[in-house]
């Protein structure tokens, strides 16, 4: 596991194995906001990190699935977990997690953007103090290669349904990328600082299965 290392002035990244998936995640922190987003801790020591460095205040989900240390988080400090309302029911009662829809202006400035193809809560988070956009899984990173789909196999239960989804992806991301921002945070795999909106419009525009860097 990774300590945090701040890629953006107040924006600080790590990486981490997850325990039950068994790879390797992304969490971010805005540390003048006080905003987690994704967040599984980093080891040792993260919780005397963040407490040095915020405390944090809020944690800002990009889908349900991502929640991931917040209830540890929720004990430490009393954080406040945000996810799109579509995805609460899937959330532990005790995370009292709070809903968003695609337009809502949350904490730290952040803004809630529609993907909801691979499942309706799949969201974006834009953050306009640093330029920067967090996405979840309908794009992911191999450590710092190009922009990929994750395998047939985790993207679709119907292996004849890839395709469809993979434009519908696309079609989501073509649009994220016409919104003002610099740096692509990545859920998996590292981010893509300063050309990030480039790479994901450019990456977008191409044909289902094209890779582009």
């Amino acid at each position: 596991m990774a300590l945090p290392k701040q890629i953006v002035r107040g924006l600080f990244h790590w990486t981490a194995v997850h325990p039950q998936i068994r790879i390797r995640v992304s969490s971010y922190y805005l540390a003048r906001e006080h905003v987690l987003i994704d967040p599984l801790l980093p080891s040792p020591g993260g919780l005397e990190w963040l407490e040095r460095h915020g405390p944090p205040e809020h944690i800002l989900l990009t889908n349900r699935l991502h929640f991931r240390h917040s209830a540890r988080l929720v004990a430490a400090f009393g954080c406040t977990v945000w996810c799109h309302r579509s995805g609460l029911f899937d959330l532990e009662p005790e995370l009292k997690a709070r809903p968003f829809v695609p337009g809502d202006a949350l904490p730290g400035g952040a803004r809630a953007f529609k993907i909801g193809i691979l499942c309706p809560d799949e969201s974006a988070l834009l953050l306009p103090r640093v330029r920067a956009v967090a996405i979840a899984d309908g794009v992911i990173r191999e450590g710092n290669g190009p922009l990929s789909f994750v395998s047939d196999e985790y993207l679709v239960d119907d292996p004849s349904q890839a395709d469809r989804v993979k434009r519908g992806l696309k079609a989501a991301y073509r649009r994220l990328a016409k919104k003002e921002f610099e740096h692509l945070l990545m859920a998996h795999g590292h981010p893509w600082l300063h050309e990030g909106r480039a790479a994901l419009r450019a990456w977008a525009k191409g044909n289902v299965g094209k890779k582009h860097r």
